[in-house]
């Protein structure tokens, strides 16, 4: 689940916070970045629990409806199934899941209110209504409405005040997660360790991430030096602290990971800039690193293999 960007965005992150504090150190960063990568991983679990819960909250409805002294016909009609579908029971009798689930503490200060009142608001949609009229709803038909649901949730302010107030990594990883979330959906009824196959993976968590997290520490100076000269009419010391960290990241994926090609490193830090730096910074950081990596060719420096040959 994790993507290269992903971890492009945390080891940037990283390098910030340590251009802001010098007390940090390097196992500090490496600490950091860890428990930043697993943190983006158990998002995606809340993701899922929180989604368990809402649809659990049909139950309650299905109480309150029966216990009217007048109810409707469209009380006495209802079913809570959004719940006791054969899709969300596999989530919910998932023990794997489960254990996780007590393992992260997912359920702690959660509020039954709150959710309810996600539920309450979801159950007024046309998808909601249409799926409680299906005669006989199919495994379709279920999917089709929990990907509502799901698409409903991410929308609403309350659901993202729930997940922002124990994540504050959520806007950063948000099309991570979401994505990682329709996947699931739609291969629901889930079966034994589902999940695992959004765990992060050693290649781009340690291979690609702790690997640029500590070249880029130790090769600092040697960075910044092959930058400099690149910069025309700019002072080096001038330029944007970010800019001149995702530059300084850029120029050490150029030169230290072969099997990554030239155009995918410039391409994803020129988009990175966009979303988390200057109006400018997107033309500035593609002018500096077009010109840096002529210059690494020239000089033979550029050396590509595998994947990384690829234009």
């Amino acid at each position: 689940m994790i993507s290269r960007r992903s971890v492009r965005v945390k080891v940037m992150q990283l390098l910030y916070m340590l251009n802001r504090d010098e007390q940090l150190t390097y196992s500090d960063l490496v600490e950091l970045y860890k428990a930043g990568i697993g943190k983006t991983y158990e998002l995606y679990l809340m993701h899922l629990y929180l989604l368990l819960r809402v649809t659990q909250c049909a139950e309650e409805d299905a109480k309150i409806r029966a216990q009217k002294v007048l109810p409707s016909e469209e009380d006495q009609k209802f079913s809570p199934r959004l719940y006791r579908n054969p899709c969300i029971q596999s989530l919910a009798n998932n023990l794997p899941f489960l254990r996780l689930v007590e393992q992260h503490h997912l359920s702690e200060n959660l509020e039954n209110d709150l959710l309810y009142r996600l539920y309450q608001a979801f159950s007024t949609t046309e998808a909601y209504k249409h799926y409680l009229s299906l005669e006989d709803p199919t495994r379709e038909d279920h999917i089709k409405v929990l990907l509502e649901l799901y698409r409903f949730l991410v929308n609403q302010d309350l659901f993202v005040e729930i997940v922002e107030d124990r994540y504050s990594n959520w806007a950063d990883d948000e099309s991570l997660v979401v994505g990682a979330m329709k996947k699931t959906i739609k291969a629901m009824p889930l079966e034994g360790e589902f999940y695992r196959e959004h765990e992060p993976s050693d290649e781009t968590v340690r291979e690609f991430g702790e690997q640029l997290l500590r070249k880029t520490c130790q090769e600092d100076r040697a960075l910044y030096d092959l930058i400099a000269p690149m910069l025309k009419n700019w002072d080096p010391e001038r330029v944007a602290v970010l800019d001149m960290i995702m530059l300084k990241m850029a120029v050490c994926e150029l030169l230290h990971f072969p099997t990554i090609p030239v155009k995918v490193t410039i391409n994803e830090f020129v988009e990175i800039s966009k979303a988390y730096s200057t109006e400018n910074s997107r033309e500035f950081i593609n002018g500096v690193l077009d010109r840096l990596m002529k210059r690494l060719k020239k000089e033979g420096r550029l050396v590509k293999e595998g994947r990384g040959l690829l234009e």
